[in-house]
């Protein structure tokens, strides 16, 4: 089953406040926290405080946005720390993090190793705060290519290790299929969006392809769509756009019952 929800990153500008009146206008029901927009790595009070707004408004934490990224620190495990207590504070049950800073083709086998590791080093700690580890996938970093997020997943080798999806503009349409298959009980959230040419496009438009790519996901395992990427960036087009994504998902449900 996918639930409707969206990204706050979306509307970075506007106020935690506002982003949950829209999800209740657009009758969504989760949010995906951004951790450099609504609630920053270490700042627990307002984490707490943001998890208890979202219940109230009678919506849930989705997950948690971190821009953590493999192999860009120091004490890796310190700096991931922090934002692990943010997410654990917001009562996120995912929390989102970054395959490295190079496209997967730049990295040799040592680095790769290396990047490998230390994701398994913060999926631990994610555990141990009981919160489930998800790369986002995304072009310029490890998760750029089908083959080499199967590899790093392969390689960190922790159960706690997942992977967000959204469409990558480099794929075709085959390999984008042939990645969610490769997911399987590795898949968590979807993030919704249509982007045409390299242009934000209304989802209505894309339709008949997030059809085809959340009916290879399993529908007996819960997980959210959220929204992200809306044309022009007004909220007239996110509300259309969420008024698609719950025609979408009504479809997906006729046609699961069907089969």
């Amino acid at each position: 089953m996918i639930i409707p929800g969206m990204v706050s990153a979306t509307f970075r500008d506007l106020s935690a406040e506002r982003i949950i009146a829209l999800c209740r206008q657009a009758e969504l029901k989760g949010v995906e926290w951004s951790e450099n927009a609504h609630v920053f790595a270490g700042d627990t009070q307002k984490a707490e405080q943001l998890y208890e707004k979202t219940r109230d408004a009678g919506l849930f934490v989705a997950a948690y946005g971190s821009y953590y990224r493999l192999g860009e620190y120091e004490d890796p495990e310190g700096v991931f720390i922090k934002s692990a207590e943010s997410a654990a504070a917001l009562k996120a049950p995912v929390i989102r993090i970054w395959a490295g800073t190079r496209p997967s083709a730049a990295v040799d086998r040592n680095e790769f190793c290396r990047l490998a590791r230390e994701a398994s080093a913060v999926a631990q700690i994610a555990s141990d705060y009981g919160i489930k580890a998800a790369f986002e996938w995304h072009k310029d970093t490890l998760t750029d290519t089908n083959q080499s997020a199967e590899r790093l997943l392969q390689t960190a080798n922790h159960e706690n290790l997942y992977c967000l999806w959204q469409p990558t503009v480099a794929l075709t349409m085959e390999e984008r299929l042939s990645g969610l298959d490769l997911l399987r009980d590795r898949l968590l959230n979807f993030h919704i969006y249509y982007w045409k040419k390299g242009e934000k496009r209304p989802l209505k438009e894309g339709k008949t392809k997030w059809l085809q790519y959340l009916a290879h996901a399993d529908q007996t395992i819960s997980r959210y769509g959220l929204l992200e990427f809306v044309k022009n960036g007004t909220e007239e087009q996110f509300l259309e756009d969420a008024r698609a994504l719950h025609q979408i998902l009504e479809e997906l449900q006729e046609e699961s019952g069907e089969e």
